[in-house]
């Protein structure tokens, strides 16, 4: 991937991240677990809370997102503390949930499980299913069609690699899926065209923004290189190649 081409050049993306636009169009980032537990594990939820305040627009999380970053963590005392501070961005709508967009619960499931359905049944290898998107990820999805549907601008923040492949590179996902599983893989390729359209980006473009922004109180030539391979190491599908690209985005 060309993370200049993805960061500069995509114009609908760009729209929706950019914080000095005038538009009045609403816009919103939609949250899958894998990103909100990056920027947390790694210290960045005030760097998080910084770019909603300069943000036009709404930072979503479905409610299989929250029950994924807060309802069972904070019953498991090795990740209550992480949970706490999540949940008190959603106490203080940092993060909201779908219903501030007018967004139907009970359509979002269905949606959720559709896809969930067609995701899970599109990679068939050692005599079975590939179960490879959850329904947190899947939920994400399904609330990005409904917002389009609604003409509401929207990307999907996405740290894990399997469903970003899944909505950018599919054939890539089927030889890195017999690479790692050592088998021959089939597809069923018509379900391709339920995963295109989406515009995703990763928490590396976000912790991006807040360094351009200048919303890091660390002031050092090397924070914005500490900053990418803090999420990198944390989750966030981006490669050292990637990292070096986005360094040289003036």
């Amino acid at each position: 991937m060309n993370l200049k081409k993805e960061l500069k050049t995509n114009k609908q993306k760009s729209e929706v991240l950019d914080t000095s636009s005038t538009d009045s169009q609403c816009k919103a980032i939609i949250f899958d677990a894998s990103t909100l537990i990056s920027l947390s594990m790694n210290g960045l939820i005030n760097e998080l809370i910084k770019l909603k305040s300069i943000f036009k627009g709404y930072f979503i999380v479905t409610s299989d997102v929250k029950r994924e970053i807060i309802d069972k963590p904070i019953t498991i005392k090795r990740f209550e503390l992480e949970a706490l501070r999540l949940k008190q961005l959603l106490d203080e709508k940092i993060l909201e949930m779908p219903s501030v967009l007018n967004v139907d619960e009970k359509e979002l499931s269905q949606k959720m499980q559709e896809i969930k359905k067609i995701s899970n049944t599109t990679f068939y290898g050692k005599d079975k299913n590939l179960n490879l998107i959850h329904s947190g990820e899947a939920s994400c999805l399904a609330l990005s069609k409904i917002l389009t549907n609604k003409q509401i601008k929207n990307v999907v923040a996405v740290d894990e690699r399997t469903m970003r492949m899944f909505c950018e590179k599919p054939q890539n996902l089927k030889k890195l899926l017999e690479k790692k599983l050592h088998t021959q893989i089939s597809v069923k390729t018509q379900n391709f065209e339920h995963f295109k359209g989406f515009k995703l980006i990763r928490s590396a473009e976000l912790v991006y923004v807040a360094y351009k922004k200048g919303l890091v109180n660390l002031k050092n030539e090397m924070v914005l290189d500490a900053l990418l391979y803090a999420v990198k190491f944390k989750g966030c599908s981006i490669s050292g190649t990637e990292i070096d690209e986005i360094k040289r985005i003036k």
